[in-house]
């Protein structure tokens, strides 16, 4: 009867679970206790599990997070199920202490006692489904031992039959309960999902024609090398790392974009507002912070939207101004320099990229975009507010945690070909990469193989100091094992060699690959 016990506790905070997440329709977004204490875990994560996870899983942490739950919620509610007795409620305890703390996380992230309701109903009835199941499992263990103890009754084969209805009775509510979990579950799916979805408005959006649309390509800007990353990256390839376990949902019909604070004049605009201006088209290479030296959490796309220094000077920021706090519709922050973003650079207010409207996961209808400054202190999706005020006033979300306070990107490379720790032909063999100094603009890039001297790469065509620049080095590759590095050079010089991690403003360092010749 343990493994039975055990399965009954499972599938009782299954229905936790499926009726929370019903619940929650109606309770608010995010009320659920899985994504409340998923992001209570995000947030409260240490830096260096978080920045190892975003490394090791990259744009697929969260669904590891949500499995790495699972897994925990199974083996406790496992264990609540083969402790539960009908005369000693301890798997209920269990249940109810931790339904207790996800109402209280419920309620403070979303507000009021509408937060905790998802939890606390979900916990009720799991907590029922628990006593009823075991209550039955009870029975029939008593049954089967009063069996074991008399075997000389006559009514031996009365009490097998009994003993096999009772288990059949288990085993029912066991399958009645998962399938009402299961039916919960996925009607609170459905009608959330339902309720929220913007997929249908976003493919119905007709973008606004910029004042002087982006020319084509000039020749050489990409190079189209077999292993090379793509001087333009497709929207389905585009890293995302955020911290939203749920993809906001932000309809046009609602959204607005509020710049106060530290201003002569507060103002906010609608959608349709946006549609009254010109917005303009640039390209612009996006890094995020996280991104370790060679990494891939960084892509160049078509831009359209709104020039933030206009935006803003609409606003008439107050001179003793030196910051603005950027708030996402679900609550994420980002600090970037006022100065960064009136100092003549193309920051956007974004509501396109490469040609359609931003996807929903990068922010539509509208994101910011900020050439030369890291994601966690610029690039704010589904942005809903610009409060205009101070350094030593005001923290954002990664701030809060250690992170530095302004994150200007680092110049650096990265080799997309040949792979490392792979074979190669001996002979000609090309090395070929991306290059980056968002705002500074790349010079030249280097080529070091194994440990001789720096040789200079072909640089693709530049485009804009604001985008990545593709480069190739021709190789005649000899038998044996080498080690090749690269480094880029902006206006003022190579890219540092300290290797330092991504904490707490961005890793460094020369990416180096060991192939194999033969």
């Amino acid at each position: 009867m343990v493994f039975l016990r055990a399965v009954a506790g499972v599938v009782a905070a299954a229905l936790v679970l499926g009726v929370a997440e019903l619940v929650a329709v109606f309770a608010g977004v995010g009320s659920a206790p899985a994504y409340a204490l998923g992001a209570t875990v995000v947030d409260h994560t240490p830096d260096g599990l978080r920045e190892w996870a975003i490394s090791t899983f990259g744009t697929h942490d969260k669904a590891v997070l949500f499995v790495c739950m699972g897994v925990v919620a199974v083996v406790v509610a496992g264990i609540a199920g083969v402790l539960e007795r009908k005369n000693r409620p301890i798997g209920s305890v269990v249940f109810a202490v931790f339904g207790v703390g996800a109402a209280a996380i419920g309620a403070g992230r979303i507000g009021g006692f509408a937060g905790a309701l998802p939890a606390l109903i979900g916990t009720a009835a799991g907590i029922l489904a628990l006593r009823g199941l075991t209550r039955r499992i009870d029975t029939t263990s008593e049954r089967s031992a009063a069996k074991h103890v008399a075997p000389e009754s006559n009514a031996s084969g009365a009490e097998e039959l009994v003993a096999k209805a009772g288990r059949r009775r288990v085993l029912g509510g066991i399958a009645a309960t998962g399938v009402l979990a299961i039916g919960a579950g996925l009607a609170g799916r459905l009608l959330g999902g339902a309720r929220r979805d913007v997929t249908a408005e976003r493919a119905a959006v007709e973008l606004p024609t910029p004042a002087t649309p982006l020319p084509k390509l000039p020749p050489g800007a990409d190079l189209r090398v077999p292993g090379l990353t793509s001087y333009l990256t497709p929207n389905s390839d585009f890293y995302r790392i955020d911290t939203a376990l749920i993809v906001p949902q932000v309809s046009t019909d609602t959204w607005s974009l509020r710049i106060h604070g530290m201003v002569e004049q507060e103002i906010t605009l609608t959608w349709d507002d946006l549609l009254r201006r010109t917005p303009v088209e640039r390209l612009v290479t996006l890094a995020c912070v996280s991104n370790p030296v060679n990494g891939d959490l960084i892509g160049n796309a078509r831009w359209l939207g709104y020039r933030l220094d206009e935006l803003l000077a609409q606003a008439r920021p107050l001179p003793d101004a030196d910051m603005v706090l950027s708030h996402s519709s679900d609550g994420w922050t980002a600090g970037s320099p006022l100065a960064a973003l009136t100092d003549g650079r193309d920051g956007l207010l974004a509501i396109g990229m490469n040609g359609e409207p931003l996807p929903i996961q990068h922010g539509y209808p509208a994101r910011l975009v900020v050439p030369g400054l890291f994601g966690y202190v610029s690039a704010t999706k589904w942005v809903t507010e610009l409060e205009v005020t101070r350094f030593d006033k005001a923290t954002a979300y990664w701030t809060r945690r250690g992170w530095a306070a302004h994150g200007p990107i680092k110049t650096g490379t990265r080799i997309d070909t040949p792979r490392g720790r792979g074979r190669i032909p001996q002979g000609r063999t090309v090395i070929a990469g991306v290059a980056w100094a968002q705002h500074r603009g790349v010079t030249a890039v280097e080529v070091q193989i194994d440990d001789g001297d720096w040789q200079p790469a072909q640089l693709s065509t530049e485009v804009t100091i604001d985008t990545w620049r593709q480069w190739t080095y021709d190789w005649d590759a000899t038998p044996g094992q080498h080690t090749f590095r690269a480094r880029t050079l902006d206006p003022t010089g190579p890219q540092t060699a300290v290797s330092q991690d991504v904490i707490p403003d961005g890793a460094t360092g020369y990416p180096a690959l060991t192939i194999q010749v033969s």
